[in-house]
């Protein structure tokens, strides 16, 4: 079945993932995409955090991780209530960790 939309021209073509003020809700509405991208990057921070951790002040390092780290994981995570916790804990809890 073609879900496409002609506007004139222009055709509009169904996408699997849309991302709206920073959530990226899928076409199943699982929030695995979304989920997946907030660890992908919160992993990537940790990396570069590790890097230079070393000659930053305790007090510097915590700003930063609360900064880069702790703010995407609680930006709305009111979407993620009711989902599964093999969905939403697993992932999450080892960027906590």
């Amino acid at each position: 079945m073609d879900l496409s939309l002609h506007v004139g021209a222009e055709t509009i073509k169904p996408v699997s993932a849309a991302r709206d003020l920073g959530v990226i809700l899928d076409d199943e509405v699982t929030m695995n995409t979304h989920i997946s991208k907030v660890t992908s990057i919160t992993f990537y921070h940790i990396r570069r955090l590790n890097k230079v951790r070393s000659i930053l002040w305790a007090e510097i390092t915590a700003s930063l991780v609360s900064a880069f780290i702790l703010n995407r994981l609680v930006y709305c995570n009111s979407v993620l209530a009711n989902l599964p916790v093999s969905t939403v804990a697993a992932p999450l809890q080892r960027v906590q960790n």
